[in-house]
């Protein structure tokens, strides 16, 4: 399936899943009525920032705009070959994503992501409706990541972990592009405690 269609589908199933009208989703994210539906209709290629805005308002992780949404009658893969791995390029800084982890369903997955030279990505990342948890691990060149008002200069080797509950910033202020693996994974909510007869 083409990675824009992917994405296009996957709204379209999490809004529905949720009951949001696109007027409903558009408050609670921020991006008009109109660009969802292009989105939605495959007539528009959302940048990060927008998808990011969308999964807020979703609650979940920009990771899931990616994943294969309606299962098939076969029981989803625990392997995926290289060929088949979804990658999507961000219009707006160019960088390249690609989706690692195979279809079976788990809360842990991987995303490998090749970042330009000079660009800079600012995403809210706050998603309140989800406990997810991330972190990368920088495999080639430099990164600067800013987690809330922390900034993390990042070379080969290192690794940074990180809640998505405020704003990230990344940024390559190196002439060379930056190779990174981030690893996602999502917390089932706690349990609701149970009120007890006196």
């Amino acid at each position: 399936m083409d990675i824009h269609t992917r994405i296009a589908q996957r709204l379209r199933e999490l809004r529905d899943a949720r009951g949001y009208s696109l007027e409903a989703l558009a408050e609670r994210s921020g991006v008009s009525r109109s660009n969802i539906s292009l989105i939605e209709r495959g007539q528009s290629s959302p940048t990060a920032a927008v998808l990011d805005k969308l999964a807020i308002g979703l609650g979940v992780a920009l990771a899931s705009f990616f994943d294969d949404g309606i299962p098939s009658s076969e029981p989803p893969s625990p392997m995926i070959r290289a060929d088949d791995q979804p990658v999507w390029q961000d219009p707006a800084s160019g960088y390249v994503r690609r989706r690692l982890s195979p279809p079976a369903p788990s809360p842990l997955q991987l995303v490998e992501v090749v970042f330009p030279a000079g660009q800079r990505v600012a995403l809210d990342s706050a998603v309140h409706d989800a406990d997810i948890h991330q972190q990368v691990w920088l495999i080639e060149g430099a990164m600067d990541l800013t987690v809330g008002e922390v900034t993390w200069h990042l070379q080969a080797g290192d690794c940074l972990a990180m809640r998505l509950n405020q704003p990230i910033v990344f940024h390559n202020p190196t002439p060379q592009d930056a190779r990174y693996l981030v690893a996602l994974a999502t917390l089932p909510p706690p349990p609701i405690p149970t009120r007890r007869n006196p």
